[in-house]
C-alpha cells in the first residue's frame, strides 16, 4: 500500500509538472528543465526510502541555472514535514524558490519573503522568474513617504511650476482643469494604515469606506507605492460588474499612464504580461476556471479587489486565492457569511460542496481577525467633512397609509369563506402583501412628480429610484407613473419615462448599467445635447441597492415599508455622492450646478421609524446553527384583496437632515453587540472561528435568560425576517462580520445567480431557470409535485408553459438544489 501512495503522488506531480510547462526530456519546445536526483531514478516508486540527502526534482531557468527546489512527500503526509529538508536542498543548489507537494496539496515557498503558501497549480518557468525580479520588503513599504501629491506627480511632475497652480486664487480651477489629483485628508490616512500594518509584517490589507469616497484614486496610490518600492512587478485589480472594469481603467490611465502600463484582461489576452497593471471582472477569470489554465500563481504580486464582498464571495474566491502574495480588500460593505449547511452531511456527497457554499470571511481572509479593518471610513465622516451629502426627506401619508401606520391599522370588510361579512385589520407590513390599493399607488407616484427634484439643467424630473414591494408592485407602479407622465409631457416620453429593473425582466442588469451612464433609452428630449437619460425613473425591488452608483440621483422614494436598518441605509446611501450637472450651449458657454442634496420619499413613515421608533437597544436576537426554530407568522392569510377607497395624501412635510446625520446611522445594536463582547468566552471562540462552541456558549448563557432573553424566534420578528436564521448568524451580525441579516428572496437570488455563474444557461432559459428554483426551494408543495412527478397544471408557483421551456434544465436544478442549498434557511 504504501509503494502505491508513493507512486500515486509521484504520477500527479509528474502530470502537474509537465502542465505548467516543465520538461522531463528535449523536446520541440525546448531543452529538459526539470532534473531528478540520481539515485532516485535507481528506486523507482520507492523513492522516499533512499539513504541520505537528495533532491526529488530540481527546476532550472533557461540558462539551465537552478531556480527552484520541488520536494515531494506521499499522498498520507503534509507536504509541509520536507520544508527543512528544502530548505537545505535550496540553499545549496543556490535556489531562492521551493514547491512542497504531496500529490494533492502544495505550498510555494518564496524563502525571501515569508513562509509557504498554498497553490493549486505548479508556477511556470516564465512566472517563477517575474518573480526573481524582485524582493518584497515590508519595511521598504513602511519607510516610503507619501505626501497628497503623490499621484498629481506621476500625471505631471512639473505642475507645481505652474504661475496658476502658485496663485491660490486659481490653484483648485487649475487643478481641476487639468484632470490633477490631490489625495484628501482621509485618502492619504488610509495609505499611512496599510504602511502602518505592514511594518508589522502584514500582507494583507482591508479598507471599509463608504461609496464615493475615491477608492479607486487610493488604489492608484497604494499601485504606485508597490511598484515603486520593489514589492510588485504586476498587479490585478479585480472588480465584479463590466462597468466597473471600464471604469476602473480610464481612471489607472488617468492617473498612472505616465509611468505605467494598464490594460484591460479580456481585450490584451496575449499581451497582458507587458503590463504592471492588469484589470478584470472576477468572471473573466473564473469562467470555465480560467485563471487555473491561463496563469500561473505567482504572475501577480498584489491583487487588489474592489467590492470585495462581492467580487472574491462565493465561488470566485477560489479565483482570489489562487494568486500568492499581497492581498488588498475595498469595500462599503464588508460581508461575513456562511450558509446553514452541515458539512458532515455534504462530505459524504461531495467534500468539495463546503468550499463551494462557503461565502466569503471578509476580515479574516485580509488579515483582520479582530473585526478592525486596516482603514475606515464612514458616511458620517464623509458627510462631516464635506464630501458626501445627507438627504431631504419628504415624509408623505395618505389617509390609508397613515391608519396603516397606527396602532389601530386599517380596518376593511372582507367575505369570509362562509361568504359572511368580517372586519379585517392590516398594518404597513400588508401594504401590497395581503391588499393592493390602486388609488393609494396613484397617489404616491402623483406626490413623486409633484415634489421630486428637477435636473438642474433641464428642468425635467431628476434621475430617481422607486423602491417597492414586489415585482408586481413594481410593475403597477411603472405603469402608473408612465401614463401620468405621457399625460404631462406627451412629446417627451413615450413609455420610457419609468422602467421596471427587477430580476424577472430581461437585461435588467444592463438597464442600471446604462441608466448611470445617461443613455437607458437614449437621450433627454429637454434640452439638445444634454448627457442626460431619458428614462428618469428605475422602478425596482431590491437590484439597484448595495453598490449601484450613479451620482446624479436626485430622487429616492420608499414606496414600501423598511425594518431593516441595514436596509434603510444601503438604500439611502445611493443618493450620498456630490455631483456637477454640467451643460454645454449652442454658443459654447459652459452651464454647471453642484448637487447639493437629494430627497427622499417616504411614504411609510421608514425615517420616523428610524429616528423615533426604533429601539436601538433592544437586544436583537439570532439564529440557530441548524437552522430550526421560529414557527408559522400569526396572522390571518387572505388571498389577494384589492382595495378601491378613494386616498389622497394627508401629510406631506420635508426636512434637511443635518450634519449630525441619522439615527440609524449612529447607533446600530450597541448594546447587544456590548453586552456580548464583553463576554470573553463568546468573544475568544468567535475570533478563533470556534462556531459550534460559540453558539453553544451563547445559548446556555443568554438564550431565554433573565439578562437578554435572547431566542430565534423574537430576533426574526424583530427584523420582519420571512425566514429562518440561526445562532451563527446572530453571533456574525453581533459582532460586526456581516451587517444585515438577508430575506428569503435575496438569498434565493444569490442562488439563481450562483447557478447561472457556474452553468452559464443559454439567456433564453435564464428567467425559467431562476423561477423554477426559487418554486423548487421556496414552496414545499410545489417541489413534491416536481419529486413525485405530479401535476403541474394546477400549480400557482410554475405553470406547465413554463415547465415546458426548460428542456435539459428540468432535471440538473432539483440536484444542484438538493446538494448545495439547505431547505430550513427558507422556512418562515
Amino acid at each position: 500500500m504504501t509503494n502505491k501512495k508513493e507512486a500515486q503522488a509521484r504520477i500527479k506531480i509528474n502530470k502537474m509538472l509537465e502542465k505548467s510547462g516543465w520538461r522531463f526530456f528535449d523536446d520541440e519546445k525546448g531543452q529538459a528543465n526539470i532534473q531528478t536526483e540520481a539515485h532516485l531514478k535507481e528506486l523507482g516508486d520507492n523513492f522516499e526510502n533512499a539513504k541520505g540527502t537528495f533532491t526529488d526534482y530540481l527546476l532550472f531557468d533557461e540558462k539551465d541555472f537552478p531556480i527552484c527546489i520541488l520536494e515531494a512527500k506521499r499522498e498520507e503526509k503534509d507536504p509541509l514535514d520536507g520544508k527543512e529538508q528544502a530548505r537545505r536542498d535550496a540553499n545549496k543548489a543556490n535556489a531562492r524558490f521551493v514547491i512542497l507537494s504531496n500529490g494533492n496539496l502544495h505550498y510555494f515557498w518564496d524563502m525571501e519573503r515569508g513562509n509557504p503558501e498554498v497553490i493549486t497549480k505548479f508556477p511556470t518557468q516564465e512566472s517563477i522568474k517575474h518573480r526573481q525580479k524582485f524582493i518584497s520588503n515590508n519595511q521598504r513599504l513602511a519607510d516610503k513617504k507619501i505626501d497628497d501629491d503623490y499621484i498629481a506627480l506621476t500625471q505631471n511632475p512639473n505642475f507645481k511650476d505652474s504661475s496658476q497652480y502658485n496663485n491660490k486664487e486659481t490653484r483648485e480651477k487649475y487643478l481641476w482643469n487639468e484632470g490633477l489629483r490631490i489625495l484628501r485628508p482621509y485618502q492619504l490616512k488610509s495609505i499611512h494604515a496599510l504602511q502602518r500594518s505592514a511594518e508589522t509584517g502584514n500582507d494583507r490589507f482591508l479598507f471599509e469606506m463608504a461609496t464615493g469616497t475615491g477608492k479607486t484614486l487610493i488604489s492608484a496610490a497604494i499601485v504606485k507605492l508597490f511598484l515603486r518600492t520593489g514589492n510588485a512587478k504586476r498587479i490585478l485589480f479585480l472588480v465584479d460588474r463590466i462597468e466597473l472594469e471600464d471604469q476602473a481603467y480610464k481612471n489607472f490611465v488617468q492617473y498612472l499612464g505616465n509611468d505605467f502600463h494598464t490594460v484591460i484582461y479580456k481585450q490584451n489576452r496575449d499581451n497582458w504580461k507587458k503590463a504592471e497593471i492588469v484589470v478584470s471582472t472576477v468572471q473573466s477569470f473564473s469562467s470555465q476556471n480560467k485563471y487555473k489554465k491561463l496563469f500561473s500563481p505567482t504572475d501577480f504580486d498584489l491583487v487588489i479587489s474592489d467590492e470585495s464582498h462581492r467580487s472574491i464571495g462565493g465561488n470566485s474566491r477560489a479565483v482570489f486565492e489562487y494568486f500568492i502574495g499581497y492581498k488588498l480588500g475595498l469595500t462599503a460593505t464588508p460581508k461575513d457569511y456562511l450558509k446553514n449547511v452541515d458539512p458532515q452531511k455534504l462530505s459524504s456527497k461531495d467534500p468539495r460542496a463546503w468550499e463551494r457554499r462557503q461565502l466569503l470571511d471578509t476580515y479574516t481572509t485580509f488579515g483582520c481577525p479582530n473585526g478592525e479593518p486596516t482603514f475606515q471610513y464612514s458616511l458620517l465622516d464623509g458627510v462631516k467633512d464635506g464630501y458626501l451629502i445627507n438627504p431631504i426627506v419628504t415624509d408623505a401619508r395618505t389617509d390609508i397609509t397613515t391608519e396603516l401606520l397606527s396602532e389601530k391599522g386599517y380596518a376593511v370588510m372582507i367575505k369570509n369563506e362562509e361568504d359572511e361579512e368580517v372586519e379585517e385589520i392590516f398594518f404597513q407590513k400588508d401594504f401590497e402583501k395581503k391588499f393592493f390599493s390602486e388609488k393609494t399607488n396613484s397617489v404616491f407616484c402623483q406626490t413623486f412628480l409633484e415634489n421630486a427634484l428637477k435636473d438642474p439643467i433641464s428642468g425635467e424630473i431628476g434621475k430617481s429610484i422607486i423602491f417597492c414591494v414586489s415585482q408586481k408592485h413594481a410593475s403597477k407602479i411603472t405603469q402608473t407613473l408612465n401614463k401620468m407622465a405621457s399625460q404631462l409631457w406627451h412629446d417627451k416620453y413615450n413609455s420610457d419615462f419609468a422602467v421596471q429593473v427587477t430580476s424577472n425582466v430581461i437585461d435588467a442588469q444592463q438597464f442600471t448599467i446604462n441608466f448611470a451612464n445617461n443613455k437607458l433609452n437614449g437621450r433627454t428630449k429637454f434640452i439638445e445635447n444634454y448627457k442626460s437619460s431619458r428614462t428618469r425613473v428605475c422602478v425596482t425591488v431590491g437590484m439597484m441597492t448595495t453598490g449601484y452608483d450613479c451620482q446624479d440621483i436626485l430622487n429616492l422614494a420608499f414606496m414600501r415599508p423598511i425594518f431593516s436598518p441595514t436596509d434603510f441605509i444601503q438604500i439611502k446611501g445611493r443618493g450620498t455622492r456630490k455631483y456637477a450637472f454640467e451643460y454645454i450651449d449652442e454658443y459654447g458657454n459652459m452651464h454647471s450646478k453642484n448637487k447639493e442634496n437629494f430627497k427622499l420619499f417616504d411614504f411609510f413613515a421608514n425615517c420616523e421609524y428610524f429616528e423615533e421608533k426604533f429601539n436601538y437597544d433592544e437586544i436583537i436576537q439570532l439564529p440557530q446553527q441548524n437552522g430550526t426554530g421560529g414557527g408559522e407568522p400569526v396572522g390571518v392569510n387572505i388571498n389577494e384583496i384589492e382595495i378601491f377607497n378613494p386616498d389622497k395624501i394627508r401629510t406631506l412635510t420635508q426636512k434637511p437632515i443635518g450634519i449630525e446625520g441619522m439615527k440609524v446611522d449612529r447607533k446600530l445594536f450597541e448594546k447587544a453587540r456590548k453586552e456580548l463582547q464583553k463576554d470573553e468566552e463568546i468573544k475568544n471562540a468567535v475570533e478563533n472561528k470556534r462556531w459550534d462552541k460559540a453558539v453553544q456558549l451563547v445559548r446556555n448563557k443568554y438564550e431565554d435568560k433573565p439578562k437578554l432573553y435572547l431566542n430565534l424566534e423574537k430576533i426574526r420578528k424583530s427584523e420582519n425576517l420571512d425566514r429562518r436564521i440561526t445562532w451563527r448568524e446572530f453571533l456574525e451580525r453581533a459582532f460586526g462580520l456581516i451587517d444585515v441579516f438577508k430575506t428569503k428572496d435575496e438569498k434565493l437570488e444569490e442562488e439563481c445567480d450562483k447557478f447561472i455563474s457556474i452553468y452559464k444557461p443559454k439567456s433564453k432559459y435564464v428567467p425559467y431557470i431562476k423561477n423554477y428554483l426559487k418554486a423548487y426551494v421556496g414552496d414545499e408543495e410545489f417541489r413534491n409535485i416536481i419529486n413525485m412527478g405530479g401535476d403541474l397544471h394546477h400549480s400557482p408557483t410554475f405553470s406547465f408553459s413554463e415547465y415546458r421551456e426548460l428542456n435539459g434544465w428540468r432535471k440538473k436544478v432539483p440536484e444542484y438544489v438538493k446538494d448545495y442549498i439547505s431547505f430550513n434557511t427558507y422556512i418562515e
